[in-house]
């Protein structure tokens, strides 16, 4: 049985900084690429940062960009978001999700690119 826990949220003062982690079981980690994603309340899972299989490659929206980094592990079946100086408007619910789909007509960047997610962890930036 697959899954994916995601922990490491929380509540922080604009400004700061969290570290998401994510552990897959389950899987072949290393098989899939994997990706955040976050969804406010009342609006659409939109896409926050994805790696590649090997870890190598990690690509973000512009607005994690310059803010938020990401890792992939593949040794420990782990992946990481650290974000900082973090707004009001990253306040959401953060999921992971893995994929591993040949192509994409999205560039991986669409929830329907990824069939594995986690159960979400909140994240909340106070003004």
């Amino acid at each position: 049985q697959v899954q994916l826990v995601e922990s490491g949220g929380g509540l922080v003062q604009s400004g700061g900084s969290l570290r998401l982690s994510c552990v897959a079981s389950g899987l072949t980690f290393s098989m899939y690429y994997v990706a955040w994603f976050r969804q406010a309340p009342g609006k659409e899972r939109e896409f926050v940062a994805r790696i590649n299989k090997s870890g190598s490659r990690t690509y973000f929206t512009d607005s994690g960009k310059g803010r938020f980094t990401a890792s992939k592990d593949n040794s420990k079946n782990t992946m990481f978001l650290q974000m900082n100086s973090l707004k009001p408007e990253d306040t959401a619910v953060y999921y992971c999700a893995a994929g591993s789909r040949p192509y994409s007509t999205t560039d991986f960047a669409a929830p329907s690119d990824y069939f594995y997610w986690g159960q979400g962890t909140q994240v909340a930036v106070s003004s």
